[in-house]
C-alpha cells in the first residue's frame, strides 16, 4: 500500500522537525515546516486543501479544509495541544470518510517524544 510508504516519510519528517524545534510552536508553524520538509523530500503537498461534500444531490463547495494532503493519498491533521481529545480523532475519521482517502495521520507536536504524538487513522471504506 503506497500510503504506508508516504506515511513513513511523513513520520520521518515530523521527527526531524520535532528534534530541531521541539514542542511549543503554533500549529500553523508546524504546518509550514512539515509542508516544506515533505516537498524537500519530493512529496506533493497541498496545504489547507478545500474539499467539497455532496449532500441531497447538491455539491457544497469547500465545506472543510485538511491541513495537509500528501500525494493525494494521506491527510495530515496537525495539532499543538496539551492532549489529543476524542473530537480530534473524529475530525480525521470524518475527513477520510468524506474524501474516500484511506489513511490519515493526526500529529500533535506538543509532546516530549514525537512518537507519542503521531496517531494513524485508517478509513474503513
Amino acid at each position: 500500500m503506497i500510503e504506508n510508504v508516504i506515511s513513513k516519510e511523513i513520520v520521518d519528517a515530523c521527527y526531524a522537525i520535532h528534534v530541531k524545534f521541539g514542542p511549543g510552536l503554533f500549529e500553523s508553524v508546524y504546518e509550514e515546516l512539515l509542508s516544506y520538509e515533505l516537498i524537500k523530500r519530493g512529496r506533493e503537498v497541498k496545504r489547507q486543501e478545500a474539499f467539497n461534500v455532496v449532500y441531497d444531490n447538491t455539491v457544497l463547495q469547500k465545506v472543510f479544509r485538511a491541513d495537509l494532503l500528501v500525494d493525494n493519498k494521506v491527510i495530515v491533521e496537525i495539532k499543538s495541544v496539551e492532549e489529543l481529545k476524542d473530537m480530534h480523532f473524529k475530525q480525521v475519521r470524518t475527513y477520510l470518510k468524506l474524501t474516500n482517502i484511506k489513511l490519515g495521520l493526526l500529529v500533535n507536536f506538543n509532546v516530549s517524544l514525537i512518537k507519542d504524538g503521531i496517531k494513524r487513522i485508517v478509513n474503513q471504506i
